[in-house]
């Protein structure tokens, strides 16, 4: 919220000072009397923190960044966004940020977010990355939804045969007995009828 009338500079002139350390507020309060405008704080910050070979270096990593073996796209993700706000006047374009963090993914992230966003990132124009459609989440969710219905019958399913296991485990279990010459249940072998007449 910004006071009526007051220029958006003059606040940042004033804010600035609150979101510095130690270091950079004493020297910030030594050059008081240099600054009459936003810009001319803003630029001599940048030169004393900031000097164009530091800037250069981290611009040249933003360009070969590249996701480590092994590193989860959450990872590589947070590595990138510590690295550019390392250098917040990098004056590199979101699409081209895009672009560098996406090349260097392993394939199956680059197909992950290619998944997620319907179709081949890199193909989408500049326009189309700060568009947003209509969202393709709610049919997702939709489809979830089904999934799990599906998901839960089956788990009930699964339980009622388990439940039926454990009871069959607990039952005696009757072993029918069978004739080995006739294969007769109505009787076991030694009660064959033929040789209850020999005995």
């Amino acid at each position: 919220m910004r006071p009526q009338g007051i220029p958006e500079d003059y606040i940042k002139m004033k804010a600035f000072p609150f979101s510095l350390d130690e270091v950079a507020k004493y020297w910030l309060y030594l050059q008081l009397v240099l600054f009459n405008t936003w810009e001319d704080m803003k630029h001599m910050f940048l030169e004393k923190f900031f000097p164009t070979s530091r800037t250069m270096t981290i611009k040249k990593e933003i360009y070969g960044i590249r996701q480590h073996p092994g590193e989860t796209l959450h990872e590589y993700w947070e590595r990138f966004n510590k690295l550019c706000a390392t250098c917040p006047h990098h004056q590199i374009s979101e699409q081209l940020l895009i672009q560098y963090f996406y090349e260097d993914l392993s394939m199956i992230d680059q197909s992950m977010i290619d998944a997620a966003n319907g179709g081949a990132l890199m193909d989408k124009t500049p326009v189309a990355f700060g568009v947003k459609g209509p969202s393709q989440t709610r049919m997702v969710n939709e489809i979830g939804a089904t999934s799990n219905e599906r998901l839960e019958n089956q788990l009930t399913e699964l339980i009622s045969l388990m439940r039926q296991l454990a009871i069959g485990q607990h039952q005696p279990t009757i072993v029918a007995k069978v004739c080995g010459i006739c294969t007769s249940v109505e009787h076991p072998t030694n009660l064959y009828p033929t040789l209850q007449e020999i005995e």
